[in-house]
């Protein structure tokens, strides 16, 4: 099938609104350019080029997340969760589960299971991360979610989540750390080497 014929058939298929399974596997079959992550939003596909600098981020929380819980706790990246909400499969950039934590039979990991989450802002999607995001997180009672923004060299922490958002948001500027002590992390997050754009 031809890229041309598998987005007409994305579109016929449309009327009747497929799941989200059906379809991460017509985008697994069309040609996504390296360095690229697909996710789906409310049922709006985005692709995100990976640049360094976001990368760099990912990789120093993610580094922290291991050093505090070891290779026993998973800690991972860009893997597809499926989170309430109209037709959201995201793909957190990172995101820590509880030590119980195990993939479905079809291999997925389960929203229930998450700890943590953290974004990096890119700026054609910072819109979601700040907005459709954070109301998923928090409707599946994620107890931290960080987004970092190197845009505005900040962090946002967003904890206490109730009726579908969070109630608390802490504003930590780069080069400030972030005091998760008290949350489920139960770790400071060195922002020092966090770069900027």
């Amino acid at each position: 099938m031809t890229v041309l014929e598998d987005r007409i058939a994305m579109a016929d298929a449309d009327a009747s609104t497929p799941s989200l399974d059906e379809w991460f596997e017509r985008l697994e079959r069309m040609p996504v350019p390296e360095g690229y992550r697909v996710e789906i939003v409310g049922g709006n596909v985005y692709m995100t080029p990976q640049r360094t600098n976001h990368w760099e981020i990912i990789f120093e929380i993610a580094q922290t997340l291991r050093n505090r819980f070891g290779k026993g706790r998973k800690v991972l990246s860009d893997v597809r969760i499926d989170f309430p909400g109209h037709a959201n499969g995201f793909c957190p950039d990172v995101v820590l589960f509880k030590e119980s934590a195990k993939p479905e039979a079809r291999g997925h990991w389960r929203y229930q299971d998450v700890e943590f989450v953290a974004e990096v802002i890119s700026q054609g999607t910072a819109a979601n991360d700040y907005g459709p995001k954070r109301l998923a997180y928090a409707e599946a009672e994620v107890p931290v979610y960080l987004i970092a923004d190197p845009y505005q060299g900040r962090c946002h922490v967003h904890t206490d989540p109730k009726d579908g958002d969070y109630t608390t948001c802490t504003r930590v500027d780069f080069g400030t750390d972030v005091d998760l002590t008290g949350t489920v992390v139960d770790l400071v997050l060195k922002t020092d080497d966090f770069p900027r754009d």
